[in-house]
């Protein structure tokens, strides 16, 4: 009879996705918005790695690592948008049990946002402060490393995360508060008993990632702030300081919303503003990315206006 009941408890196929609640007319408004987001995320990040990957001039270690951090950016956003604008227009708000799964796994994945950035921060360490050791240093065989590094990293927190939450038990109820299926919510609907261990793997491995990932960023970037100071034309610092301010304002935004949601303890969390910081991280700044890497950044313009400037010649 016991092991009947734990079988029971485990039979919940799907789950029900809230968004961000009741009527109609208030889920207009998100699509909306979710799709001019996700419209610009898409086309932004696209041209982005169309750019780097076509021009020469943007086959440095800098630009690759910009290719990798635009291509997470893509398909990060493309797990979470298109069921989310879904779950608005249509009446049923259903995502299946393995549907939910995969869009965690997924979603913790693409989200090795962290790695790539931190990846950037030692190219930017190694330009700045070993300029004559740069092209050893930062080989393409040493890039691919980081890079493999990172998506191994993203990897295995995706399948901690994804094994731990689903080993729990689900019995009802089986509505999301959210948009999509994250850690956070799923902990709420299960019935096992016990989910310290669950909110600790959470809580510590969260925690892990952005202190280990943030302070290389902060001791690379403590180097580089004293290199420059040691400059002595103002020019030269500020031209210096130029070619990493892009990427300080992404290191910014990114570990600012991401400590938020999963760097504190559950009970100091806040389901509607846990949501809102939600479309910040999984929308806007991938959508962002693209303009704060090219809005003032020179190399990409020009290799922009060669592409457009190429294919005008070839009509």
């Amino acid at each position: 009879m016991e092991s009947m009941g734990e079988k029971n408890r485990t039979m919940v196929t799907e789950f029900i996705l809230l968004g961000f609640r009741s009527g109609p007319a208030t889920q207009e408004l998100p699509f909306v918005v979710f799709l001019v987001f996700y419209i610009a995320t898409v086309l932004g990040n696209t041209i982005m790695v169309l750019i780097i990957r076509i021009d020469p001039c943007l086959h440095t270690p800098m630009y690759f690592f910009l290719m990798n951090l635009s291509l997470l950016d893509l398909c990060y956003s493309s797990t979470i948008a298109p069921k989310a604008m879904s779950t608005f227009l249509q009446g049923s708000k259903t995502i299946s049990y393995n549907g939910c799964a995969a869009q965690l796994f997924f979603f913790a994945l693409f989200g090795s946002t962290a790695f790539i950035l931190t990846a950037m921060a030692y190219d930017r360490y190694v330009a700045i402060c070993n300029p004559l050791l740069y092209s050893v240093t930062m080989s393409k065989r040493v890039c691919i490393q980081l890079i493999v590094v990172s998506y191994i990293c993203g990897g295995t927190n995706s399948f901690v995360q994804t094994s731990f939450t689903f080993a729990l038990s689900y019995c009802g109820p089986k509505e999301i508060n959210h948009f999509f299926c994250d850690v956070p919510p799923l902990l709420t609907l299960t019935c096992t008993p016990d989910m310290h261990i669950n909110e600790l793997v959470l809580f510590v491995i969260c925690g892990f990632i952005i202190a280990s990932t943030l302070g290389i960023i902060l001791i690379s970037y403590s180097y580089i702030i004293y290199a420059i100071l040691r400059i002595h034309s103002a020019k030269g610092r500020l031209r210096t300081l130029s070619t990493c301010s892009f990427h300080m304002v992404a290191v910014a935004l990114f570990f600012a919303t991401v400590s938020f949601m999963y760097a504190q303890p559950g009970f100091l969390s806040s389901p509607h503003l846990s949501k809102v910081v939600s479309v910040f991280y999984t929308l806007v700044i991938p959508m962002l990315n693209p303009f704060i890497y090219s809005l003032r950044n020179k190399d990409v313009k020009d290799a922009l206006r060669r592409m457009i400037g190429r294919k005008m010649i070839l009509r």
